[in-house]
């Protein structure tokens, strides 16, 4: 529908013919609608009892998960305002890597409860204040109950990464996982001053579908999922010196076109024997470097692997660049980009180097090096569904751990934290005057919304759940929640049921922003584009031809769709 305006010379045409407009509470609804929906889809997931989704890509690819920001990714939403919610969930897997389900499920029922104020005639911008000042209270009250502990607690780390796994599908195998998951963070985190650093990327995960997820494990060094190129090296070497080079073993061809004319055998020889020699020069580079494994980016050509086996070194190609730099540092060996600037000491050690038959598949394990910086969690599965959901859950496990490094403060699970900032946002929000007091309220219920859907999980009755709930918040009890699993209320801490501070303030953060940004929005406009209709020329579709009848003038059959050939018979 085109925006037609009135001027005082008739009407005045603002927009395209094609343009769509949705306005003032119509376009607000609409926006609350899809965003519940999007809420709604995720709901049936959160928590132990949560139940996955089954999603099917257009190519038949199936998909089986729980984990709320790969749910949304999948089923490619359309709706501008549901894309706002795939946007936090996102966010969150990228910021902390858990929580991406409360955080969408929390700004679905922001928006719900907004839409009731709204038909109270309640002005959006209202509510908006009324959520940011509320949203600013809920991170001061969860700050509050926050314990602070030691960044390395093993212990402690260990029930945070067991946590975030007991709401996936490897809850029963979480013991095993959350130990390697461990060990890997503290094995690549660096101290600085009093604070420490972790970056995930040193941690290198490969999946393996094959035996079950209890033969997963932890390699204090790097796997690569790459087979030693020559038959005639050897599988295996001790005490390694490893060459890292970025750089082709093999002849490049000319930048220019080039021709090389040869006109007898002789010639063709020489030049032959050229090029094996210039690959032999390349080779015994490595060999005066001491080198006796060779990790390389690019290509190896056939005649330099076969002088690379004569001389017992074991060589890998075409290695993935993330996966060099990983190798660089926990072997402390120089990437080479240049053979001549190969010596002894850019090479780096490592106990090990050898080729294991993974399944079908032969891998190269490069194991007891010097600094292992980085880390390789070999993941193991009964099929690739599995498998792919082992890694999902584990990078989750591995974001949590990394949070509480960062930010070593916890709260209970189980919806105890959202529960008692509820309960202390009304008590704050009779201090607000006006109307936001109103919205601030809601926000206490929305935050509800968590503790609700955990118990409706879990099948028992989320009202009175919530009402024993609130009754032993207001007592002071910060460590009592839902525990799912047992399917009553009790003490967080007692079970083990730990999250990081991190993850809750960025449920709060992410959600009030998004239910913020969609209030705001009274007027959508979609413009479409105009379709062009026809074939080449302006000609129908498949009218292309000078509809010669087959095989004409010596043509083949099928050949009518060429230009009218008639001034040329």
């Amino acid at each position: 529908m085109a925006s037609i305006q009135q001027g005082p010379n008739g009407p005045v045409l603002v927009l395209k013919e094609s343009a769509l407009q949705t306005k003032g509470k119509d376009a607000q609804q609409n926006n609350i609608a899809a965003a519940k929906l999007v809420a709604q889809l995720v709901r049936s997931s959160l928590g132990p009892r949560g139940l996955d989704k089954m999603l099917v890509d257009s190519l038949g690819d199936v998909t089986i998960t729980n984990d709320g920001a790969t749910i949304l990714k999948e089923i490619d939403v359309q709706h501008p305002a549901a894309k706002m919610l795939v946007e936090i969930s996102k966010t969150t897997d990228n910021e902390v890597g858990d929580g991406t389900t409360s955080a969408v499920i929390l700004a679905g029922s922001l928006l719900e409860h907004a839409e009731t104020l709204i038909d109270q005639d309640v002005h959006p911008t209202i509510i908006v204040d009324g959520y940011k000042k509320a949203a600013r209270k809920t991170k001061e009250y969860l700050e509050e109950i926050a314990d602070t502990i030691s960044p390395v607690d093993k212990n402690m780390l260990t029930k945070i990464a067991h946590t975030s796994m007991q709401t996936k599908l490897v809850r029963k195998d979480s013991d095993l996982l959350a130990e390697i998951i461990v060990k890997s963070v503290v094995a690549v985190s660096e101290k600085e001053g009093e604070n420490y650093l972790v970056d995930i990327d040193d941690i290198k995960v490969e999946k393996k579908a094959g035996g079950s997820i209890k033969d997963s494990s932890i390699i204090e060094g790097i796997v690569l999922d790459k087979e030693i190129v020559h038959g005639g090296m050897p599988r295996s070497i001790a005490d390694a010196k490893i060459a890292l080079i970025n750089t082709a073993l093999e002849i490049s061809k000319t930048e220019t076109d080039a021709k090389i004319n040869i006109s007898n055998p002789q010639q063709l020889k020489s030049f032959l024997d050229e090029e094996n020699k210039m690959l032999k020069t390349m080779v015994d580079k490595v060999i005066g470097s001491g080198a006796n494994v060779v990790l390389c980016q690019k290509g190896l050509d056939d005649m330099a692997q076969h002088y690379l086996a004569k001389a017992g070194i074991i060589a890998v190609r075409r290695i993935k660049e993330s996966d060099l730099t990983k190798l660089a540092k926990a072997t402390g060996a120089r990437i080479v980009t240049n053979l001549d600037d190969l010596f002894e000491k850019d090479l780096g050690t490592a106990a090990i180097v050898e080729e294991r038959k993974i399944e079908e598949d032969k891998w190269v394990f490069i194991e007891g090096c010097k600094h292992p910086k980085s880390v390789t969690l070999l993941l193991r599965g009964g099929s690739q569904r599995v498998v792919d959901e082992v890694e999902r859950s584990v990078h989750d496990a591995l974001m949590v751990v990394k949070d509480v490094m960062l930010k070593p403060q916890i709260v209970a699970g189980g919806g105890a934290p959202e529960t008692y900032a509820s309960t202390k946002l009304r008590g704050w929000a009779k201090s607000l005057e006006g109307r936001e007091q109103l919205a601030a309220e809601k926000f206490a219920d929305a935050l509800e919304s968590i503790p609700l859907c955990l118990s409706e999980n879990a099948g028992m009755d989320p009202i009175d759940t919530l009402t024993v709930l609130r009754s032993k918040q207001q007592k002071g009890e910060k460590w009592t929640g839902i525990d799912v699993m047992k399917g009553k209320i009790g003490n967080m801490k007692s079970s083990d049921i730990i999250e990081p501070l991190a993850v809750k303030l960025q449920i709060v953060s992410a959600a009030a922003e998004a239910a913020c940004m969609l209030l705001r929005i009274d007027d959508v406009i979609a413009t479409q584009s105009s379709g062009g209709g026809g074939g080449e020329g302006g000609m129908p579709p498949g009218m292309g031809g000078g509809g010669m009848p087959p095989g004409m003038g010596g043509m083949p059959p099928g050949m009518g769709g060429m230009p009218d050939m008639g001034g040329m018979m």
